[in-house]
């Protein structure tokens, strides 16, 4: 059984329409906007008709960054980075994983992650190894590492209303217009040439 980690945003959600998973793991963690994600993941999976599993474990006290609402750690390469953040997360699903039969999950990493450090190919194969040694023997991959935004949304097929439901921005269950995560829906949008609004 495949599994896809959907955050709800535009890359997941463009992996999910593209690969058509069976089932799809959304995590709050304790992320500032999880729940407008997790509205937008749920969304997407009934579309599909795609089974969708929250996973719930408030890490917001260990958070860091735009996404934990706290100024960004001294070592923080971009504004929302948050330590361990995909680590977590794919620990997290895959714990439900395991619970359901899953044997590899998918992750959103593209070609443009490669400034966070858990965005780049070494870590996702790393993930898998460590995930692969452990019961449930799950293998993790991501997709449309060697892509951008872009080229993805253009690869997966994704309907321009289906992306619409995506929830990008870092910092809120409302697009605030400012952060990284809003800047990248609306510059990927434009350069698809649609009207992001």
């Amino acid at each position: 059984m495949i599994g896809l980690l959907l955050s709800g945003g535009m890359d997941s959600v463009s992996i999910a329409w593209w690969k058509r998973p069976d089932v799809a793991i959304t995590v709050d963690y304790g992320q500032r906007p999880a729940e407008a994600e997790i509205t937008a993941a749920g969304a997407v999976c009934k579309a599909l008709g795609i089974r969708h599993e929250i996973v719930r474990a408030d890490c917001s006290s260990l958070g860091s960054g735009d996404m934990a609402g706290q100024p960004p750690a001294a070592i923080a390469p971009v504004p929302e980075w948050w330590p361990f953040r995909n680590q977590l997360v794919l620990t997290l699903a895959g714990i439900a994983a395991v619970k359901l039969g899953v044997t590899h999950l998918m992750i959103g990493a593209l070609a443009t992650d490669g400034a966070h450090a858990d965005g780049r190919p070494e870590f996702v194969e790393a993930m898998s190894k460590v995930m692969s040694l452990q019961e449930g023997g799950i293998t993790v991959s991501a997709p449309a590492i060697g892509l951008t935004a872009v080229e993805l949304v253009k690869t997966s097929g994704i309907p321009r209303e289906v992306l619409a439901w995506a929830h990008s921005c870092h910092v809120a269950n409302f697009a605030c217009g400012q952060c990284r995560g809003c800047v990248k829906h609306y510059q990927t949008w434009e350069a698809l040439g649609w009207d992001p609004h």
